[in-house]
């Protein structure tokens, strides 16, 4: 096995801004990112400070929502730069990671 070089994008939202569908929309038919996964948080805040919070009563939920993908970084970064006006760049972290890939039949010795 050998690693390929990627970049980790974590996106936090909240179930009332929205922007969801219209983010994954944006990053899977434009930009063609490589993996996405959301993750439903049952508990969170901001800089605001606001608890978002789950409980048995709850009529509606206003959950945290966490966008997670990947890809090379030069996409990464033309892609970060096309959702300036779709995410608060204060709501999106990224690292740099890496991914195992198997060998191709004629890299095998």
């Amino acid at each position: 096995m050998k690693t390929e070089a990627i970049t980790m994008v974590r996106i936090y939202l909240t179930e009332s801004e929205s922007k969801l569908q219209a983010l994954i929309k944006r990053l899977h038919d434009w930009e063609h990112i490589r993996g996405l996964t959301v993750f439903r948080g049952i508990s969170g805040f901001g800089s605001s400070g606001v608890v978002h919070t789950s409980a048995l009563v709850d009529l509606s939920l206003d959950l945290p929502v966490v966008i997670e993908f990947f890809d090379i970084p030069e996409r990464i970064e033309t892609t970060l730069s096309h959702l300036s006006e779709m995410a608060d760049p204060g709501h999106i972290v990224t690292w740099p990671a890496s991914i195992l890939v198997q060998k191709k039949h004629a890299d095998r010795q």
